[in-house]
C-alpha cells in the first residue's frame, strides 16, 4: 500500500522499473501530498533484469543535428524534440521520425564583439525498451538564435504511470514552454531562472519532470538545473566542470509538477561557465549519467572529436554506449555505485530514457 508523507520529510525510493522511479504527486483534501510505491528492492532487480532479457538496444531512435550558419538560418529558429515525433516550431504540426536531420543558426558575439562563439549541436535520443512504442518520457530542446542559443532537456518521472499518467506530455509541454520563453527574453540579456518559471507557471499537463536549460551568452555558458539531469564541460580530453545532481534521496530528484507538491522553479541551481573554442558539452538525462562514468563519455568524445565526427554522431554513440551499460547485469555503473552507497545491492547498469545533447563550441574573428 502507498505511504503518504509531507513535502518535508522525503525518502529515496524504487518505482517499479528502476527507469519508472521516484515519486507519485497525490492530493489529499486540501493538502498536498507525496506517496510512496512499498516496493521491494528484489522485485525491482527481477523487473529490470527481465527486461534487459527482453529488448535489444536501437527498438527506437531519434536524432537531430543543428550546424552554425547564419546564411542557412530558418525562419523556425529552433526545434523542439519529442520522443514520439519531432514538432517544428508552430509552422510543422509534427513529424513521425527516424533519424532525420535539420540544421539551424546557433551564434553569438562574445564581449567586445571581437569573437564569434558558435555552437555546433546535435542530439541524440533512446527510450527505454519498454517504451519505445510510445516514444519514453524525456524530452529536449535546441533553440536559437533570435533571442538566445539554447539546449535543454527534461525528464519525466516514470512513477506517473502507476497512476495511468503519461509525465512524458509534462516533459515536452515544460520544454515547449521553455522555449516560448527564450524567444521572449530581451536580446542578449536572457534570464533562464526567469525563463524556467515562466515554463513551470504555463505547463499545465499532469505529471512531474527534471528540468536543465542551458544558454550560451557573450561570458559563456549560462545554465539552470533542477534535478538530476545534467551537462559537462569537456576541454582538451578531460571535464573541465560538471552540474551536480539535485535529490531528496536515492533515485529521488528534484523535480517540477504541476501540484502544489513539487519543487519550485527558485530551488534551481544557477551556473556560468567559462568557455572556450574547442569545448565540447554534453547534456543529458540521468539515463546517461546513471549508465556512464565520466571517463566513458570522454574517451568518446575524444575518439569522435579525432575522428572529426560531427556533435550528432557523437550525441549517437555515447547514447549507444549507456544504453549497452543499461542493459549489461554485472558490470558496474554510476547508478549501481549510488544504490551500494545508499544500502541497496544493485549490480549492473540502469535501463532508461537516453537523451544526450553534444554541442562543439568554437568561434570565429569578425572581419
Amino acid at each position: 500500500m502507498a505511504v503518504c508523507g509531507s513535502r518535508t520529510s522525503h525518502t529515496g525510493h524504487f518505482v517499479g522499473n528502476m527507469a519508472a522511479r521516484r515519486l507519485h504527486y497525490c492530493m489529499s483534501g486540501n493538502n498536498s501530498t507525496v506517496s510512496y510505491s512499498n516496493r521491494s528492492i528484489e522485485n525491482v532487480r527481477k523487473a529490470n533484469i527481465s527486461l534487459r532479457n527482453k529488448c535489444q538496444p536501437g527498438n527506437f531512435m531519434l536524432s537531430q543535428y543543428f550546424r552554425t550558419s547564419v546564411a542557412k538560418m530558418t525562419s523556425q529558429g529552433f526545434r523542439i524534440l519529442s520522443p514520439a515525433r519531432f514538432s517544428f516550431g508552430t509552422t510543422s504540426p509534427g513529424l513521425s521520425g527516424d533519424n532525420s536531420k535539420e540544421q539551424a543558426a546557433n551564434t553569438v558575439d562574445s564581449s567586445k564583439g571581437k569573437i564569434r562563439l558558435e555552437l555546433n549541436s546535435g542530439s541524440f535520443y533512446l527510450p527505454h525498451p519498454a517504451k519505445a512504442k510510445t516514444g519514453g518520457e524525456d524530452a529536449h530542446f535546441i533553440c536559437g538564435p533570435a533571442q538566445a542559443i539554447a539546449i535543454g532537456v527534461a525528464d519525466g518521472v516514470g512513477g506517473w504511470a502507476d497512476h495511468g499518467i503519461d509525465a512524458g506530455e509534462y516533459a515536452r509541454e515544460l520544454m515547449s514552454n521553455s522555449i516560448s520563453a527564450i524567444q521572449e527574453e530581451p536580446k542578449d540579456s536572457i534570464d533562464l531562472m526567469r525563463v524556467l518559471e515562466k515554463a513551470h507557471m504555463r505547463t499545465k499537463a499532469r505529471g512531474s519532470s527534471t528540468a536543465c536549460i542551458i544558454a550560451l551568452t557573450d561570458e559563456g555558458l549560462y545554465a539552470v538545473n533542477l534535478g538530476d539531469s545534467r551537462f559537462m564541460l569537456v576541454r582538451h580530453g578531460s571535464a573541465i566542470f560538471e552540474s551536480p545532481v539535485q535529490q531528496h534521496g536515492f533515485n529521488f530528484p528534484y523535480q517540477l509538477g504541476g501540484s502544489s507538491a513539487g519543487d519550485l522553479p527558485s530551488l534551481a541551481d544557477v551556473f556560468k561557465v567559462t568557455v572556450a573554442p574547442g569545448d565540447v558539452l554534453v547534456a543529458g538525462t540521468d539515463g546517461l549519467f546513471d549508465n556512464l562514468y565520466d571517463a566513458d563519455i570522454m574517451g568518446v568524445v575524444i575518439h569522435a572529436v579525432e575522428d572529426g565526427l560531427g556533435p550528432q554522431m557523437t550525441a549517437q554513440k555515447i547514447a549507444a554506449l549507456a544504453q549497452q551499460r543499461a542493459m549489461d547485469p554485472i558490470k558496474p555503473s554510476p547508478f549501481s555505485d549510488a544504490a551500494k552507497e545508499a544500502g541497496f545491492e544493485y549490480p549492473g547498469g540502469k535501463l532508461d530514457d537516453i537523451t544526450v545533447v553534444v554541442s562543439y563550441i568554437t568561434s570565429n574573428a569578425n572581419p
